[in-house]
């Protein structure tokens, strides 16, 4: 088991390098991985916990398994996405939600999916008058399941992947960038956990020099007048 994980292990990041070397923008390159193994390794932290609670177990190694199969995952996916834009903006329009990595469309499906699997085995555990902590626990962590097969297939099957020709006629300008976004009306809104990237020049006698660094904004607030 370990020997294939390793080898899945260098065979996404010769392909991510690879890849990397070959786009213009690389700043654009950067953000698209960043954001997508951000967004993988929280859905495999919480597929999980999910599978601890359906197996009413203690151990954490399902934990420690979903944080790092999550972020290769993640990885992998942002590979893709730099792929199928060439390395440009993306917006991807999945059932019911919109995103700039295909990455977050699964993420909230998963989230979707355990909320409704809470607020259904909690109800039918009200009904049951049976204790509605089994209700949340085991009704959450299937839903999160579900949710997460849901979510691959919107995202891969029927989401639709805008590029940047008509990126500028199908987001509004005055929409924050976030993993989650509020919208309060036409010209304000607020995003939260973005990824983004710093760029830092540094200049001597000879030459000028740009470092790229990524990063995540924990918040963003966007106001047009």
């Amino acid at each position: 088991m370990r020997l294939i994980m390793r080898t899945v292990t260098c065979l996404l990041f010769f392909f991510v390098f690879s890849i990397y070397g070959t786009q213009i923008s690389k700043g654009q390159t950067i953000e698209v991985l960043a954001g997508n193994t951000l967004n993988g390794t929280v859905n495999g932290t919480l597929l999980g916990g999910a599978t601890m609670a359906l197996t009413n177990n203690s151990d954490f190694a399902p934990l420690r398994v979903g944080v790092g199969v999550g972020t290769l995952y993640g990885l992998g996916i942002g590979a893709y996405d730099i792929v199928s834009s060439n390395g440009q903006q993306l917006i991807v329009s999945g059932f019911f939600n919109d995103g700039n990595n295909t990455s977050i469309i699964v993420l909230l499906d998963t989230f979707y999916g355990a909320a409704a699997g809470a607020i259904v085995a909690s109800s039918v555990m009200l009904i049951a008058e049976e204790p509605i902590v089994d209700g949340l626990k085991y009704g959450s962590a299937t839903g999160a399941w579900i949710g997460f097969g849901v979510g691959l297939i919107d995202a891969f099957v029927f989401a639709k992947r805008i590029t940047p020709s008509s990126v500028a006629r199908n987001k509004p300008i005055n929409a924050a960038d976030g993993l989650v976004g509020i919208q309060f009306n036409e010209q304000t809104s607020i995003g939260l956990i973005s990824p983004s990237v710093i760029r830092t020049y540094q200049a001597d006698d000879a030459s000028l020099s740009q470092k790229t660094t990524p990063t995540v904004n924990l918040l963003s607030f966007k106001f047009n007048f």
